[in-house]
């Protein structure tokens, strides 16, 4: 054994000096599994070099490694010419050290045969991730870790992968604001089964927060304007709740670059930050230092285009909208250029089909604070649509898409029909407006392919409740809404999953119940195509409910006992069937849409006096009602709007029944309600605007006017309407004829004015009245975009009233409240939405003395 000794340490001194510093590598020459006899080592001349062709190489040691692998990683073949001792042996294993696989290569020559030699490699391999421990941080948080660092069981434990999860670990707590987060990992192996578990402890210590920010070199911009542009670096203050002030280098260099966006967009072309610091102010706590400067404010000069043809520089600098003499703003410019779909320059070309239309402006000369731009237009070539390409609809059908999309084979391109096709796309609710993706796909000939990608989301709704009422009973509500349904293939059992669906067509199934006094049935059918071609909806709905009394309304007692055992003292039922037609119009645009439609109502009376019409408690009216809709939507996307409106006025009109008979001299009032008789007008509007980042304001604003078509006949007790609370329908509020409106901020039901020197009664709030006004200012801030569960907040101020009659309507004694509230959407349950409403003006005959707020709940239905 010594005499091989002596040789492994003499290769371990000629060859260490051709190796790095690896304390682990050691390599020898001596006995392998082929022992090699005295004779043999003798060959091995360490004194004096010898070249040796390779015979035969092998490996030992490995597990998981493959051998042949590891032979091509070490640069030898067999075959090749070697001198031992020489530079090609240490080559070899520095080599397979370096390949970061293993912890330990030996080398052995195991035969050698005159001018021959065979090699051996004995490795150790690294171990294996076998598990992964965080140490310090909360269970939480450790869940974060594991998403961020992604360090996959079984991978091979490599210094870099140590160094590498070491560095984002502490990037994810520095970039949370916890600077001083001290990270160290320790390998603890397993010999016995080659594998490792990685324990990361981490201490986080406290988060640094700023303590002050102090600017230098601004000479003409406000330096409070500067502090709101850094969003996300704010000093510390008392009651600073929405904008932290802890410091996030990362979220820091993103401010700065906004900061000189900023002071560019106010003609600061030349501004720069000239250097910044961070200070430690003790503790906790930082100060930042920024030194700017404003440089000189730039205004336009004059405006030149160069190479365009197809439009004179008259008519393009009309659609920029720059004028000498304004600020110069480099944001704007772009956005004037190709950022305003429609109204930019880039529209007026492309929606010509000029798809390779350029603009590319360029500072052509700069004398004091005046600029001179050039504006350097390249027109190209008209190009047509050759192919539409439809992706991702897995469940709807192709012809349901394709008739929605605006860019047809044969067309020219436009740039404002593909955008219009995504807003189009976006409502008809089957796909994720977030995720529909516009691909054009030039081709050498000319044209362009248009490939459209979108992501199917469930679209069905289904509302399900239930509960258990001391005085009523059971109650409940089951709603089942397939919002893509597809008639034609009922008859292909195959194609029901678990309805058959893909046609864009709407079913609605209802049932409500509160106990035996309240119970609603409806079903409505709609079809947005009839026929096809053109967008002509067609819809059919039938609805029955019942309502029933079970105490004296003279009697306030009796509404408090139980309803077991006890028979109806009273009943109002509706049956109502509605068909309708609408369709899309094309004048003044394609945003506008016409309805109409014509319903037909029976309401019965069985000793219901909630009307407190003197002998009206029992009998029959029928009402027949013509419905006209004039309405226009251009909201972008229907779950959480960013921008565009929508306003619908719609009329309904009963036949003038009163022309034909004197409806005054009849004195049995069953008999003179036989036949309903009015015109009713409502106006809704609504209005969405980004005011920055994603924050949206929504101004709505919604009107009613319920009136008779000549002055011997009174306004009726149906279609009234009654304003108050969360405008949720229900619990007979259906089968009393009524419009339901909300207003946040007061009971339901509860807001009325009847005259302005008495107070009204609860009979009259209750009978409802026969104009409202209302007004809502709402900010809007998403939570969360994600199509499964749509997710944001909101506040309000919300002003509307309700009077009896039209001697006591002003339009400007407006009960208000303000508020604020949160709203979700998951497609299978609809909209749903908690708000406090805080009222600010009394309501005596509600029993609202003074100020005061509650909470509102609402399911399946936007505020109104």
């Amino acid at each position: 054994m010594k005499h091989h000794l002596k040789y492994i340490i003499g290769a371990v001194l000629v060859l260490g000096s051709l190796l790095p510093g690896q304390a682990q590598v050691r390599v020898g020459v001596g006995r392998g599994p082929e022992t090699p006899t005295d004779d043999t080592n003798a060959l091995l001349n360490y004194a004096s070099p010898k070249e040796y062709q390779i015979a035969a190489m092998t490996v030992t040691g490995t597990r998981y490694l493959d051998p042949n692998s590891l032979v091509s990683l070490s640069g030898l073949k067999v075959g090749d010419k070697i001198r031992i001792p020489g530079e090609a042996v240490g080559s070899a294993v520095r080599k397979l050290m370096e390949s970061g696989l293993l912890d330990n290569v030996e080398m052995f020559a195991t035969n050698v045969n005159d001018n021959k030699i065979t090699l051996m490699f004995r490795v150790q391999e690294r171990p294996r991730l076998y598990r992964v421990s965080f140490m310090g941080v909360k269970k939480g948080e450790q869940d974060q870790l594991k998403d961020k660092v992604k360090l996959n069981l079984g991978k091979i434990v490599t210094n870099t992968i140590t160094k590498n999860t070491q560095m984002a670990v502490r990037k994810f707590f520095v970039d949370k604001g916890y600077l001083n987060t001290k990270v160290r990992i320790t390998t603890i192996p397993d010999s016995t089964r080659n594998n490792a578990t990685m324990r990361v402890l981490v201490d986080k210590g406290q988060k640094v927060k700023i303590a002050k920010i102090n600017f230098q070199g601004l000479n003409e911009v406000d330096e409070s304007a500067i502090r709101l542009k850094l969003k996300n670096t704010k000093e510390m203050r008392f009651g600073r709740l929405f904008s932290p002030s802890k410091f996030v280098p990362k979220k820091y260099e993103e401010d700065k670059q906004k900061l000189i966006a900023y002071l560019n967009k106010l003609g600061y072309r030349d501004a720069v930050i000239e250097s910044d610091s961070v200070i430690n102010a003790g503790g906790r706590t930082i100060s930042l230092n920024m030194n700017l400067n404003e440089g000189q404010k730039y205004y336009y000069r004059n405006i030149d285009f160069s190479g365009n043809y197809l439009y004179p520089a008259a008519r393009l600098r009309e659609v920029l909208g720059i004028s000498k003499g304004d600020v110069y703003n480099p944001e704007d410019l772009e956005k004037k250029l190709n950022g305003n779909p429609g109204q930019d320059l880039s529209s007026l070309y492309m929606d010509d089909g000029y798809l390779y239309y350029n603009a590319q402006p360029v500072e052509k000369m700069i004398d004091g604070d005046s600029i001179d731009l050039e504006i350097r237009v390249f027109e190209g070539k008209q190009a047509t649509i050759n192919r539409v390409i439809l992706n991702g609809n897995t469940k709807t059908s192709d012809h349901v898409v394709m008739r929605t999309i605006r860019t047809l084979p044969g067309q020219k391109f436009s740039k404002t029909n593909l955008i219009r096709t995504q807003r189009e796309l976006s409502t008809l609710g089957y796909f994720d407006p977030e995720k529909i993706g516009i691909n054009p796909v030039p081709q050498n000939d000319g044209t362009v392919d248009i490939e459209y990608t979108v992501e199917e989301k469930p679209s069905d709704q289904i509302e399900l409740s239930g509960g258990w009422g001391g005085f009523v009973g059971f109650v409940g509500t089951l709603g089942l809404t397939f919002n893509n349904f597809s008639a034609r293939n009922i008859p292909n059992f195959s194609a029901w999953r678990p309805l058959p669906a893909g046609d864009g067509q709407r079913v609605q199934l209802r049932f409500q119940a509160n106990g035996r006094q309240f119970q609603v049935y409806s079903l409505s059918f709609t079809e947005p195509w009839l026929g096809g071609r053109k967008p002509n909806a067609l819809s059919v709905s039938a609805s029955h409910t019942v309502f029933q009394t079970f105490f004296d309304p003279l009697d306030p007692r009796t509404q408090f006992q139980p309803l077991r055992g006890r028979a109806p003292t009273g009943s109002f039922q509706n049956t109502a069937f509605t068909v309708g037609l609408g369709r899309q119009l094309r004048v003044p645009d394609d945003f506008f849409s016409l309805s109409n439609s014509i319903t037909y109502q029976r309401y019965v009376l069985d000793r219901y006096n909630v009307f407190q019409i003197p002998g009206f408690d029992s009998g029959v009216s029928n009402n027949i009602t013509f419905n006209t809709t004039l309405a226009r939507n251009s909201i972008d996307n229907p779950q959480f709007p960013r921008g565009g409106s929508s306003f619908s006025l719609s009329g309904s009109f009963t036949p003038p029944w009163s022309v034909f008979r004197n409806t005054a001299a009849i004195e049995k009032p069953e008999d003179r309600f036989k036949l309903v008789e009015y015109h009713k007008w409502m106006f809704d509007a609504s209005w969405f605007q980004t005011v920055f980042g994603k924050l949206v304001l929504n101004a709505r604003a919604h009107m009613g006017f319920l009136g008779n078509y000549n002055k011997r006949t009174e306004i009726g007790p149906f279609e009234r309407f009654v304003l108050g609370g969360a405008g949720l329908a229900g619990q007979g509020q259906f089968a009393l004829a009524q419009d339901i409106i909300g207003l946040r901020g007061y009971n339901d039901r509860s807001v009325f004015t009847a005259d302005y020197d008495r107070t009204p009664t609860p009979t009259e709030a209750a009978r409802g009245g026969v104009v409202y006004n209302k007004f809502i200012a709402e900010l809007r801030y998403p939570v969360s975009l994600n199509p499964s569960a749509t997710i944001f907040v909101l506040g309000f101020l919300e002003a509307g009233n309700n009077w009896g009659s039209y001697k006591q309507f002003n339009p400007f004694d407006l009960k208000r409240s303000a508020g604020f509230g949160a709203r979700i959407f998951m497609p299978a349950f609809g909209l749903i939405g908690i708000d406090y409403g805080y009222g600010f003006d009394p309501l005596p005959a509600a029993g609202k003395t003074g100020p005061s707020g509650q909470f509102h709940f609402t399911i399946g239905q936007q505020f109104r």
